[in-house]
This record gives C-alpha cells, sequence and structure tokens, in this order.
C-alpha cells in the first residue's frame, strides 16, 4: 500500500473542544439590507443610509410625523434602531444576531440623543413663544372683513391682524407660547417650532360662568360663542381637547359646567379611518365627567362637519371649510 493510499484512508480529524463551530455565512450581503429586513418586522417600511448619525423615521402606529423612532448603522457590520414608545431597541448584524451589550450601547446613545433633542426643541420652542409675543404686540385688531371671516360670517374674537394673517393666540397656563396664523385662503399654521401640545386660546370671559364650552377650532369656538354666549376654550386640534380639559377641569371650581363641543368627521370612516373628531370629543368628556354634544346636520347634507358649518347652513350660506 502507497503512502498516499494510507493518507486516503485514513479517518476526518474530529474537532476538539477548544475549537468554534464553522460559522455560518452571513445572512445578508449589507448592513443596510439587515436593518431594513429588521424593521419591517416592526411594520417600518424604508431604506436605511449609512450616514454614521442617528436618522430619525415615523413610528407605523402613529400619527405622520411623529419621528418616535431611529436607526444608526455604525459600520458595515452592525447598525441598531428602536422605536421609543414600544420600549424597543434592538441591534442588527449581518447574521441578523443581537449582541445584548452592543444594545446596551445602543439604548444608552439613542437617550443621549433623545435628551439633546429635546433640549433642542425646548430652546426652539422658548424662540418661538418670544416671537409670538413680540408679533402679537405689535399686531392690529383684525378687520371684520377679512376674507376668511366673511366666509365664516363671524365677528374676529380675540384675534389681531399682521399684514394678511389673523393671529390666534395660543396660551399654556396663562402664558403665551405660540400663534396659529390663518391665511385668506382659509389654511392654518402654527409658527414653526413652537409649543403645540395643550395649548388653548379662548373666547368670551370664564369669570362668573356657569357653563364652560370646548371645541377644536377657532371658527367652531366663534360660532359656539355667537349663538349661546357662553365662553369657550379653543383647543385647535381633536388631540389637544383631552389634555386641555384636564387642565381646565382642575381650574375651575366644581360647580361650573364642562361641555365637550365635537367636531363630526364623519367623511374619515369611508377611507377606513376612525371619525377622529368624535372619538377625542367622547374621550374628552369621559375624562372629565363633562357632557358631550355633537352637530345635527340638515337632512341630506354631507359637507358639514363642525358648528361653524351649521351654522352657515342655518343662516343659509352653505357650509364653510
Amino acid at each position: 500500500m502507497t503512502p498516499e493510499t494510507q493518507k486516503a484512508r485514513l479517518p476526518a480529524r474530529s474537532r476538539t473542544h477548544n475549537e468554534a463551530p464553522p460559522k455560518e455565512p452571513p445572512k445578508h450581503s449589507t448592513i443596510e439590507a439587515a436593518l431594513a429586513e429588521a424593521l419591517v418586522a416592526h411594520g417600518v417600511m424604508l431604506a436605511p443610509r449609512a450616514s454614521g448619525r442617528f436618522e430619525r423615521f415615523d413610528a407605523p402606529d402613529k400619527p405622520k410625523g411623529n419621528a418616535n423612532g431611529w436607526y444608526r448603522i455604525h459600520g458595515p457590520l452592525a447598525a441598531s434602531f428602536g422605536i421609543w414608545h414600544l420600549d424597543v431597541s434592538e441591534v442588527v448584524t449581518l447574521h441578523g444576531a443581537s449582541d445584548p451589550e452592543a444594545a446596551a450601547q445602543a439604548r444608552l446613545d439613542a437617550m443621549r440623543d433623545r435628551e439633546r433633542q429635546e433640549r433642542e426643541r425646548q430652546q426652539q420652542a422658548a424662540k418661538t413663544a418670544d416671537q409670538a409675543r413680540r408679533w402679537w404686540a405689535q399686531s392690529r385688531p383684525a378687520d371684520p372683513t377679512y376674507p376668511y371671516l366673511t366666509a365664516k360670517g363671524l365677528p374676529p374674537y380675540n384675534l389681531r391682524q399682521r399684514g394678511n394673517m389673523l393671529l390666534v393666540p395660543l396660551y399654556v397656563e396663562g402664558e403665551l407660547v405660540n400663534l396659529e396664523r390663518i391665511f385668506p385662503d382659509g389654511s392654518k399654521r402654527p409658527l414653526k417650532g413652537g409649543r403645540v401640545k395643550g395649548v388653548a386660546s379662548l373666547i368670551g370671559d370664564l369669570a362668573g360662568a356657569e357653563r364652560v364650552l370646548m371645541a377644536e377650532g377657532w371658527s367652531t369656538a366663534a360660532a359656539l360663542h355667537e349663538a349661546l354666549g357662553a365662553p369657550v376654550v379653543v383647543a385647535r386640534n381633536a388631540d389637544n381637547l383631552a389634555p386641555v380639559a384636564r387642565r381646565l377641569r382642575q381650574r375651575l371650581p366644581a360647580e361650573v359646567a364642562i361641555t365637550i363641543c365635537g367636531d363630526d368627521d364623519r367623511h374619515l370612516p369611508a377611507q377606513g379611518k376612525a371619525n377622529k373628531g368624535a372619538v377625542e370629543a367622547r374621550h374628552a368628556a369621559l375624562a372629565i365627567g363633562g357632557e358631550l354634544l355633537m352637530p345635527q346636520f340638515c337632512e341630506g347634507c354631507r359637507g358639514c362637519t363642525d358648528f361653524a358649518d351649521v351654522r352657515l347652513c342655518w343662516l343659509g350660506g352653505g357650509h364653510g371649510e
């Protein structure tokens, strides 16, 4: 038997205890692909980019623009991502494995980044509040013939005007923190970077009131005040109804009744969405044990959604926008 034949017949050498098992080939060819697949598992569809910085994305279960998710590609072999309100924080590799130590560092980095972003947000909100106070002081009383007001058939309750913009003051705990601008075409925008959560305005006087109403927008509040004479708190949007209602309930005497006057977004269910105005109004009323008042529309009416629209119908002017 030749040496070559003897060698061929030797059994394969077994692995010793000190040898690591052979590594499986990577599941992905790039870390971007691995991260994209991990994000899809949480309902997030995007194409990650290797910027080396924290990148933000919208959590799929929150409104557009929430930026409640983050990711960071650390290099060609590892990335991390998280969704703050879900307490999700994961590390991704080409093999799809999660390194607990790296995950802990990723959570720490994300926390620091979130704290930095919050500091920057507060600094910007303070600057915007200063701007709001300057604009409010420099503005003039609103012109009653302003196109938006004439279209709504309403007087300029508690509004001021700057150039071609109407200004709605937005307060938190009695402090002016932002302004909502109403343009001639009826579009509305707050000052950029200013506080919008929990802000409110007021039409009428709370002193001595036996009942206080609350509505989403200025025109709805003005229509209610015009019709009923009661003070009306303007919460600006549906999401603000509950937090503003809770704060108002704490401030007012127990004997003062609060009625939530909701918008009826009845067109949204046909689009597969919830009737946000009705849902949030009901939520706010339940949160404070208050009454709920919803608009009643004319027979056959399809366009009206709030009390300002209903008032225009009664006046024969058709519904507003």
